[in-house]
């Protein structure tokens, strides 16, 4: 496999399984030095573990912390700031997802989600600006739910429709430096989590399917793949830009 990220530093927020884990593993494949942020210590560990056994000599690093909680993005790039002095890409990775109907939807329900979808992702940027390589790149987790209606998820989709914006923002605001940001917004993707749901939703897997015009989910890397591209500089001209990922559902 090629190295397009040899030497360069990324940060990878929720990087502990699906998308977040399988992109922190491809960029170490590709010679990056990654950090990986996430809640759970153990999950944390078990990251870093399966990175270091499937890649030789690969370099991932994780760090316990919440996205929604400030000093835990300052630790993080307190620590690479001793390390290596510099971020060269990030991939603001983490979010959840809740479902409630309008009518139940109450506070708790609203916080959590934009402050970890949206208030987390604005800090894991802007807290990583100082240490950002000029012509660095930026990729964003968005959604298909941001421009398509799904029942019970409305709050879930109004913090990705603010992330597509934020995009648009931030990359008129660091056009001077030559960071690039742009979005992939992924459809459904095989993931541990969505295991979990069709394993709750009898039917659900199948319906999936049907919808997508591919006929089937996702694989995790092929988000991956999405990522590194954005951040690579095969997509030097790119900036501003959502990459859908979804296998034709919003668009058909």
């Amino acid at each position: 496999m090629s190295q397009r990220f040899t030497d360069r530093v990324v940060v990878v927020t929720g990087g502990t399984d699906g998308i977040g884990l399988t992109t922190a593993k491809t960029f170490v494949e590709e010679g990056a030095q990654v950090y990986i942020i996430g809640r759970s210590q153990s999950r944390l560990d078990a990251a870093v573990t399966e990175i270091g056994k499937e890649v030789t000599g690969g370099n991932v690093t994780g760090v316990q912390g919440d996205v929604s909680n400030p000093a835990d993005l300052d630790r993080l790039y307190a620590q690479i700031n001793r390390d290596h002095g510099r971020v060269d890409v990030v991939f603001a990775n983490a979010g959840i997802s809740e479902q409630a109907a309008l009518g139940e939807i109450d506070e708790a329900h609203f916080d959590r989600l934009f402050n970890i979808n949206v208030k987390g992702m604005v800090f894991t940027v802007q807290k990583a600006l100082p240490l950002m390589s000029d012509g660095g790149a930026i990729v964003l987790a968005g959604s298909g739910a941001a421009v398509k209606g799904f029942p019970n998820l409305s709050i879930y989709s109004a913090t990705k429709a603010a992330i597509r914006s934020l995009a648009r923002g931030w990359t008129v605001d660091l056009k001077g430096r030559g960071i690039r940001v742009n979005v992939v917004s992924p459809g459904m993707v095989l993931t541990p989590a969505m295991e979990t749901y069709f394993g709750n939703n009898e039917g659900a897997e199948a319906w999936m399917q049907q919808a997508i015009p591919f006929g089937r989910l996702a694989q995790t890397d092929e988000i991956a793949k999405a990522v590194l591209f954005l951040a690579s500089q095969d997509s030097s001209f790119v900036g501003g830009e959502e990459l859908l990922v979804d296998g034709g559902f919003v668009a058909v």
